[in-house]
């Protein structure tokens, strides 16, 4: 049987990850939760990944290396931040140390952009970049990363140049729940529309300053004109994703694309919002990227 080498693991706000892995990557157990940072703050964080640790049966030696919200301030232990202009290599040389642990434990640092105009923090993001795009990167980048809070990263070579982030998936669930369109997305369940999908993108993209005035049409089309809920929940989708795009590609784009770092259904979404704006993507999946960043993390550590 392969012996595992560490564990590595994405702790985000709300979700914890965790892979048993081998020297060669090769993924020997997996587990996943709830319990991110919100709930591991009450519960506690060693507790929380000891519980996971015993399910899979790691080894006590077993150096874990941590990504995510774990290194926040108000986490487990705070890692800091990596300022930009970023070099990713950086991410791999200030991982911060948990102290009284049996295991040997690290957690990542995150990214922090200090401009006054533009303020704005990165933390899991970074170890994705690192798996998704390496050390040996050249030329000009552009990345998107959907989520509750999506990220938009311009490179140089292997260094993160700029980032924005966006509140889109925030957004989403709080208008789709807290307003009078939770009224018109009633219902729609898991029926797809992507012709109003697509045309809630194109339109948001061109007239983003109307965005607040789109979302409303998916109400007032179901009153007047008999539109379903998909179509609802399709039209709000669209037009946050597709006001998140104008800012996004508001720039230089290169010609290779953009690459896109996402899984599941936001994967597909962005992809077709994308098509929607004839823009090239270069897909990356999210969880593919997160591993390969920590074992790049892991090797850099441990191999010293």
């Amino acid at each position: 049987m392969t012996e595992p080498a560490y564990v590595a693991v994405d702790w985000g706000t709300s979700s914890f990850r965790l892979w048993l892995i081998d020297r060669t990557g090769v993924v020997l157990a997996e587990r996943r939760s709830g319990e991110g940072m919100l709930a591991a703050a009450k519960t506690g964080f060693a507790a929380v990944l000891q519980s996971h640790l015993a399910a899979v049966e790691a080894p006590a030696h077993l150096p874990v290396l941590v990504c995510g919200m774990a290194g926040a301030k108000t986490g487990w232990v705070e890692a800091g931040y990596v300022d930009t202009p970023a070099p990713l290599a950086a991410v791999l040389e200030q991982a911060a140390h948990v102290p009284g642990e049996a295991h040997d434990i690290r957690i990542l640092p995150g990214i922090a952009q200090r401009d006054t105009r533009a303020p704005d923090v990165m933390r899991g993001e970074e170890t994705q970049l690192l798996g998704a795009l390496g050390l040996d990167a050249a030329g000009e980048a552009l990345v998107c990363m959907p989520g509750t809070h999506s990220k938009w990263v311009r490179l140089k070579d292997d260094t993160i140049a700029h980032f924005s982030t966006f509140m889109t998936g925030e957004l989403f669930s709080v208008v789709s729940r807290e307003t009078i369109l939770s009224l018109a997305v009633a219902g729609a369940e898991d029926a797809e529309d992507v012709a109003s999908f697509k045309a809630a993108v194109r339109a948001a993209y061109e007239a983003p300053s109307f965005a607040a005035n789109f979302l409303f049409s998916a109400r007032s089309r179901q009153l007047l004109f008999g539109s379903t809920p998909a179509a609802a929940r399709e039209t709000l989708s669209g037009t946050l994703i597709g006001i998140e795009l104008a800012a996004g590609l508001s720039g230089a784009v290169p010609k290779a694309g953009i690459t896109l770092i996402a899984s599941g259904r936001l994967a597909m979404l962005y992809k077709l919002a994308f098509d929607a704006l004839s823009v090239t993507v270069n897909p990356v999946d999210a969880d593919e990227a997160v591993r390969r960043g920590l074992s790049m993390a892991a090797a850099a550590i441990w191999t010293k």
